[in-house]
């Protein structure tokens, strides 16, 4: 399971350049520099004398997080509420926990509305499967203007 935890005694590395680090995270450019004005980002991302972002292994994790809550439908307004407390170190666990457990819940309830959309669906390959191996697909129906 991914979790993001800060780097060790580690000697500083280069760390990698914006195209790499939206390589391998699977996301644009431009969605990583969002990250960054949006506040999304736990910590600073490292930068060249000259100005261009470093990415580390911290980094890319993070960036995984939010893509990833983000795809549950998480609101930018919440990743960085959660961004901002992890942040912030010890002592507000309990409020990452609360934020997490309301997002699940929010989860489970798209995923329910999911199954129940599903199952029309399948009812419907069902039916047209059905009339087509019969040979009376020209029997279903369809609406006349």
């Amino acid at each position: 399971m991914l979790e993001v935890k800060p780097p060790s005694a580690e000697p500083a590395r280069a760390g990698l350049s914006i195209a790499e680090a939206a390589r391998r995270t699977g996301v644009s450019v431009h969605t990583l520099r969002y990250y960054e004005r949006a506040g999304l980002v736990v910590t600073a991302v490292d930068r060249t004398a000259g100005g261009r972002r470093r990415y580390q292994q911290l980094d890319l994790d993070w960036i995984t997080v939010c893509t990833r809550l983000r795809a549950t439908g998480m609101p930018i307004k919440t990743i960085r509420r959660y961004a901002q407390l992890v942040a912030a170190g010890h002592g507000n666990e309990e409020e990452r926990l609360a934020l997490m457990e309301s997002h699940r819940a929010d989860v489970l309830t798209k995923l329910a509305e999911l199954r129940e959309n599903l199952q029309l669906i399948d009812h419907k390959i069902d039916v047209y499967r059905g009339r087509l191996a019969a040979g009376d697909a020209d029997r279903l129906w369809a609406p006349v203007r």
